[in-house]
């Protein structure tokens, strides 16, 4: 009798550890599908906010030709409103997502995009008032952050 229930502890005790271990292991490739999944969603966002930045950075430059050229800059003026009015939107989604790094180069590149348009949206300004503005360190700046928070190594920097 008693070597019948030794055998049925160390039954249970097995079943036990097996399902511990199991729990455990489940437990663990959940998280790191979660956590794939979230730096997946990151990567969308960080990729989006910074197409709109350009998208924006662009069609400034493009409004400031325009004007060099006595041009009419207001398909340009307008492409450039729509780009901001989408990149205020994709910046919300950036800051819930990001780590406090990305968040503030994200607001440092806000500021310089918000300088840009401000520039641009007075009509006398042609290209030459519109270089001089940093957009291109601070996206830079935002990229290095971004690299960071999705743990990529930046073996060499591409602008």
């Amino acid at each position: 009798m008693a070597t019948q229930i030794f055998t049925l502890v160390g039954v249970l005790i097995g079943a036990l550890t097996s399902y511990v271990a199991t729990t455990v292991a489940e437990r663990a490739k959940f998280q790191r599908e979660m956590a794939t999944r979230w730096d997946e969603r990151k990567l969308d966002t960080y990729i989006d906010y910074v197409t709109c930045i350009k998208q924006i950075q662009r069609a400034a430059m493009d409004a400031g030709r325009a004007r060099d050229e006595g041009a009419d800059a207001s398909e340009a003026l307008a492409a450039m409103e729509e780009s901001e009015n989408r990149r205020s939107v994709l910046f919300e989604t950036f800051v819930l997502l990001s780590n406090e790094k990305a968040a503030t180069a994200a607001h440092a590149v806000n500021q310089r995009t918000w300088e840009l348009l401000g520039t641009t949206r007075v009509s006398s300004n042609g290209t030459a008032a519109l270089r001089p503005i940093p957009l291109v360190e601070a996206l830079n700046m935002l990229h290095e952050a971004a690299r960071s928070d999705l743990t990529i190594s930046s073996g060499s920097s591409a602008r």
